[in-house]
């Protein structure tokens, strides 16, 4: 099973790093500090300097939307004149997209310079005992791109550097950090095995990142875990801004993204006494109400910098929204037929890229790909997906061995579901299929999963290219 982390095959610096163990794409996922050691993460940047602590760090977990919010927070930041580095994950093509600065990926030449200055304090560790013989001292994938990502912000002096949480919070790798402002966008169910079973549980561990007297935002409302965040917060002598009582927001949704691309908008109001304003218009680039939520996480985010002295200004709030891209969140990939992707994987963020698609596309005829992993709630999000959908295509992903195989998704579909349905061995194949299926007056959706999501752009992307090769290059 190969891995896409650089184009750059068989370069012994990538080798290194894809000889990891990477959680990610393993068939379970431990998460207890026999394998997420933080401890272990801290000797690794102790070994390179630490350069952790040169960082003015925005440090953000969340069920979902870290990830978009993370983007937007970069986005404004950029927008401000400011250098900005973002580290988030999982990646679509390339791991050198978990290192941008200013928009910008990493060079591959430079994340192979990174790892072979990396790689001694890696070898180092990995030869050392551990007291504990059930854990090892070895630094995972993760861990290393970790900390790659924070020297590389460390040596190009960023003024920000906007790091996502990988997985849960308080265990994660990111969390070795201090930062100035921690964020929790929201909770909801997702990754159950690993953080528990109930909403609290999951705000525990989300949690986990507050640090004390560090500022929390956060855009948690549902009552349970929002009581448990703000119990975190008190314990660690936190400000704790809410969404909901500290700052809000009304949404517009754009109408007919089928046609052409449009905004939607947003008014926000924060109310914290002292630093009042309202920004009103606010042009989103990101549809849908849940993405208005982050923004409005993100934009609270930075009204807490301002509080603590950041020269930001509403234009760079402005700018910033309507010109952050983070593909593969209800990405319009074509038109004629209209081609969304959306990377959603739990049902609360299948509810969500259900409702942009009711309320911002018009179009009637409608065909669903889909492909998920197996230890996700795939009935709740098949209960939800089945009926807006004329017929559906299962698939599967196969960069992850913990993919659920067609089969078992088409069983389970014909138990909720009389709708139509096609069955693929592979993206590649699910695409022509679904380009056969289709008219251009369709909407064809890809969901179910970030890694449905990565393999399909690349499906996508290599019939582009066949086509125009079959064209031959247009004169210029």
């Amino acid at each position: 099973m190969q891995r896409r982390t650089s184009r750059r095959a068989g370069n012994p610096a990538l080798d290194f790093l894809l000889s990891r163990i990477d959680y990610e794409r393993t068939s379970a996922v431990p998460y207890d500090q026999r394998d997420f050691r933080l401890d272990r993460m801290r000797q690794l940047l102790d070994r390179l300097g630490n350069p952790q602590d040169a960082l003015r760090i925005v440090h953000i977990a969340g069920t979902k939307g870290k990830g978009s919010t993370a983007a937007t927070i970069a986005s404004i930041l950029q927008a401000a004149g400011l250098r900005t580095g973002l580290y988030s994950s999982p990646h679509l093509d390339r791991v050198e997209e978990r290192l941008r600065i200013d928009r910008a990926i990493c060079p591959a030449d430079e994340l192979i310079e990174l790892v072979h200055r990396v790689r001694p304090a890696v070898v180092a560790m990995d030869a050392e005992p551990t007291l504990d013989p059930r854990s090892s001292n070895r630094p995972t994938y993760f861990e290393i791109i970790t900390a790659l990502a924070l020297l590389r912000f460390a040596e190009h002096r960023v003024d920000a550097a906007v790091l996502e949480v990988g997985l849960g919070g308080r265990l994660d790798s990111t969390n070795v950090c201090q930062p100035l402002v921690s964020v929790i966008t929201s909770i909801s169910f997702d990754h159950t095995q690993q953080l528990g079973n109930t909403l609290a549980a999951i705000a525990a561990e989300k949690a986990g990142i507050i640090k004390f007297g560090t500022p929390l935002v956060s855009g948690v409302l549902d009552s349970e875990p929002r009581g448990v965040i703000a119990g975190a917060a008190r314990q660690h002598q936190c400000r704790l801004t809410q969404l909901g009582t500290d700052f809000d927001f009304t949404y517009r949704p754009p109408r007919n993204l089928e046609s052409a691309p449009v905004h939607g908008q947003m008014d926000f109001s924060y109310r914290v006494p002292g630093a009042e304003h309202e920004l009103e218009n606010l042009e989103l680039n990101l549809p849908g109400a849940h993405q208005a939520a982050n923004a409005a996480v993100g934009v609270a985010t930075i009204a807490e910098l301002r509080r603590q002295g950041w020269d930001i200004s509403d234009a760079a709030v402005r700018q910033g929204l309507a010109q952050v891209c983070w593909p593969a969140r209800i990405e319009v990939l074509s038109r004629h037929p209209t081609v969304v992707l959306d990377a959603a994987h739990n049902v609360a963020s299948i509810e969500a890229l259900v409702r942009v698609l009711e309320e911002s596309f018009s179009v009637p005829a409608r065909l669903l790909v889909f492909a998920t992993t197996r230890d996700k709630d795939v009935r709740g999000m098949l209960r939800v997906l089945l009926p807006k959908f004329d017929e559906v295509i299962f698939t599967r992903y196969w960069n992850n061995p913990r993919a659920m195989p067609p089969a078992e998704l088409d069983a389970l579909a014909c138990e909720i579901s009389p709708i139509r349905r096609h069955s693929c061995a592979d993206a590649a194949t699910a695409w022509k299929l679904a380009s056969q299926l289709a008219t251009p007056s369709h909407l064809i959706c890809i969901t179910g999963s970030f890694f449905i999501a990565a393999e399909m752009r690349a499906a996508l992307r290599e019939t582009a290219e066949s086509a125009v090769d079959r064209r031959g290059t247009p004169a210029g």
